[in-house]
């Protein structure tokens, strides 16, 4: 089993920064992408960035400039650095990690959720 646990969500004012990580446990061979997706009251799903098991990345154009998706292997961490951040910024937002385990099986595996809501 794998299970992705994120943190670093909560309240913040426009213009403002926060910083999510999300770290994976479990049996972990390797994991390839990971991404963090957002989910607005009322809205579907959506990806805000992707990274890759190269480190190549990929965002959202709404977020693109202020967000920074990085990741610590090491840590089996994925991180998002979110800077200016403006009120349709409000979602609660998912890890998600594409995992193979020690027993040769892929999940696709997603975090709980941390909801970050920006105050105008």
């Amino acid at each position: 089993q794998v299970q992705l646990v994120e943190s670093g969500g909560g309240l913040v004012q426009a213009g403002g920064s926060l910083r999510l990580s999300c770290a994976a446990s479990g049996s972990i061979l390797s994991i390839n992408a990971m991404g963090w997706y957002r989910q607005a009251p009322g809205k579907q799903r959506e990806l805000a960035a992707h990274i890759s098991s190269g480190s190549s990345t990929h965002y959202a154009d709404s977020v693109k400039g202020r967000f920074t998706i990085s990741r610590d292997d090491a840590k089996n961490t994925v991180y998002l650095q979110m800077n200016s951040l403006k009120p349709e910024d409000t979602a609660v937002y998912y890890c998600n990690a594409d995992v193979r385990s020690w027993a040769n099986i892929n999940y696709d595996a997603w975090g709980q959720g941390t909801q970050v809501t920006v105050s105008s």
